[in-house]
Order: C-alpha cells, then sequence, then structure tokens
C-alpha cells in the first residue's frame, strides 16, 4: 500500500471517529441522557463539590467534543487521539458500573466484556488513525 493510500485511509478513519465522539458528546448535553449518565457515575466517584455526577457528564461531553473536532485538524490529531484513548480509559469505570446494574440502566448497560471489547478496539482505531 501506497503511503498516500494509507494517508487517506487514515484520514477517513479521524473523520469517522471524528464524528462518532462529537456525536456522542453531543448527547451528554441532552436531558435524559445527561440524567441516565450522571446515575453511571459510580458511588466512590461521586462528589458533593465542584465535581458533581452532572458537571462531569457535561466535563465528558466537551472532551469527546472537543477530542473529535482535534482529530480533524492535522496538528492537533494525534494529541487529540491520544487524549481520547485516555479519556475512553477514565470513562470506563461509569460504563462498568453501569454493566453491573442492567436493571437500573436497560439498554444503556451494555455487558462488561462486550462493553470492554468495543473500548478497546476503540482505543486502536483511535491509535491506528494518528500513527
Amino acid at each position: 500500500m501506497s503511503s498516500m493510500t494509507v494517508l487517506i485511509l487514515q484520514f477517513v478513519l479521524r473523520l469517522v471517529l471524528a464524528l462518532a465522539f462529537i456525536g456522542m458528546g453531543i448527547t451528554h448535553f441532552v436531558p435524559g441522557v445527561k440524567r441516565t449518565m450522571s446515575a453511571m457515575i459510580p458511588p466512590g466517584l461521586r462528589s458533593a463539590g465542584l465535581f458533581t455526577p452532572r458537571v462531569l457528564v457535561v466535563l465528558t461531553g466537551v472532551c469527546e467534543i472537543a477530542g473529535g473536532i482535534g482529530l480533524l485538524w492535522p496538528p492537533t490529531a494525534v494529541v487529540a487521539g491520544m487524549c481520547l484513548v485516555v479519556f475512553l480509559v477514565a470513562v470506563f469505570p461509569a460504563n462498568a458500573y453501569a454493566a453491573r446494574h442492567p436493571k437500573r440502566f436497560g439498554r444503556v448497560a451494555v455487558p462488561l466484556l462486550p462493553r470492554l471489547a468495543g473500548q478497546l478496539l476503540l482505543m486502536a482505531l483511535l491509535v491506528l488513525a494518528i500513527v
């Protein structure tokens, strides 16, 4: 495969990932989704101070949107991709908590192993898109 083909494929992958992260980030501002995501934050990570669950949901939404936008601009694509990998690690406890409480979270509670596999796949795709 030529280096030009690889660059085009990486750009397409970054574009798809950017759209996915921006879309996921926007959902953090939808009231019903925001409420559900706030409830997904494990009790041990909840705070009554500055970083309440609702504030954390907004911050993670902003991170996803910023990361998605960063993937689209070549000077920031590598840093944005690395930050999104770290982001996926950071939000995994909330996803794991939801997975352990399927009756409470319904469809959002993706079983733990498929959720882990999905997040690892996203991380791998991010790395492929930026190296």
